[in-house]
């Protein structure tokens, strides 16, 4: 993966995941595959997360993981060496920003008004996370600013579900959609990987 428009190419939805436990790292993403989604973005919000991708990018090569919640300095190094291949943040700050480039990674960072959108892009950013979505203005929004910033695309994520999805990915400005719907903690919990391998079936299918 040489960009972090790379990324829209892997899923129509890229699965946002917080893991309890590592060891439901390697049959989720397995599950994913099987389903037809590529990739999968491992939140940092947890302490199984770091170790959940360092198991993927051992175990499963085909899954593309990528690390999520990236927001403060030195996690970008920290989800470098434990395998991602991408990253992703919620907001920006210059210290992070500086901190993310100097990972060598792609990552996608995150973007709520037009001004953060144009501030990253004057950074050199064409592909960027736009969260939380649905509370920031949703699909309105993002055909709001398809005019001013027609060279911009986006992953929105935040409050999007199976049903709202398609209207995200019918945008012209949009790559991907993040959702966490592929792997809720139910299933995780239950070990139901037959469940979320249908569920990536239908969002693969998407596009």
């Amino acid at each position: 993966m040489n960009t972090a428009a790379d990324v829209f190419d892997l899923a129509p939805v890229v699965p946002v995941v917080a893991l309890d436990d590592a060891e439901h790292a390697v049959p989720l993403a397995e599950a994913l595959l099987r389903g037809g989604i590529r990739t999968i973005e491992v939140t940092l919000r947890t302490p199984a997360g770091l170790p959940a991708i360092e198991r993927i990018a051992a175990e499963v090569p085909d899954m593309v993981a990528g690390a999520g919640t990236i927001t403060e300095v030195g996690q970008a190094k920290q989800a470098a060496d434990a395998g991602a291949r991408y990253l992703v943040t919620p907001g920006t700050t210059d210290r992070l920003l500086d901190d993310l480039d100097a990972s060598g990674v792609p990552y996608l960072a995150g973007a709520g008004t037009v001004s953060e959108a144009m501030r990253l892009a004057e950074r050199g950013a064409s592909a960027m996370k736009f969260f939380p979505a649905e509370p920031s203005g949703g699909v309105p929004f993002l055909k709001g600013i398809a005019g001013p910033l027609p060279h911009l695309r986006f992953c929105p994520t935040g409050g999007i579900s199976p049903a709202t999805a398609p209207d995200y990915l019918a945008l012209p400005n949009v790559g991907c959609v993040g959702g966490s719907w592929l792997a809720p903690k139910d299933l995780l919990a239950a070990g139901d990987w037959a469940t979320i391998e249908q569920l990536a079936a239908e969002a693969a299918a998407l596009r």
